[in-house]
């Protein structure tokens, strides 16, 4: 009973105590010898990762198709997605091609041809392939224009 009486109190006390972490700093100097050198360059000012600039291009409002109107509407009926549907129009395979961003995460973008026909899927899936029916897309799509992105 009277170890008892002692651990019980030492318990209590040892799992209340605060909790101290050893902190300790480098002491093995830079293989120059010197603190400002290759192996530690100094800091600078300037940006060292190069930025994606924003793309911020003005909406072509002309010759929509009534499909793609209806598609606007949908969007515009839905709450905002995130990232904002973008619809782009290129020139694709020697024809007009409207490109319909995904909108989330491995969900598909679409590309359709002016009538509204979905000609493929160039990426988002899981891989971020898309359906892997206009894989070169990237590559040969050209004369890009916004036609419309959410404003919400």
């Amino acid at each position: 009973m009277r170890l008892l009486s002692f651990v019980v109190p030492l318990l209590l006390a040892t799992a209340c105590a605060p909790k101290q972490v050893s902190v300790t700093n480098p002491t093995t100097p830079p293989s120059t010898g010197q603190v400002s050198g290759p192996a530690t360059p100094a800091p600078t000012s300037a940006n060292t990762v190069d930025p994606v600039p924003a793309r911020v291009l003005e909406s072509d409002t002309t010759a929509r198709p009534q499909w793609l109107k209806q598609r606007i509407a949908t969007v515009l009926a839905e709450r905002k997605r995130n990232p904002i549907t973008r619809i782009l129009r290129y020139t694709y395979g020697g024809q007009t091609v409207y490109y319909i961003s995904a909108p989330c995460c491995d969900q598909y973008s679409n590309v359709f041809d002016t009538k509204g026909k979905l000609i493929c899927q160039p990426d988002g899936g899981i891989t971020g392939k898309g359906d892997g029916k206009c894989p070169d897309f990237d590559k040969n799509k050209t004369n890009e224009k916004l036609v419309w992105q959410d404003p919400r």
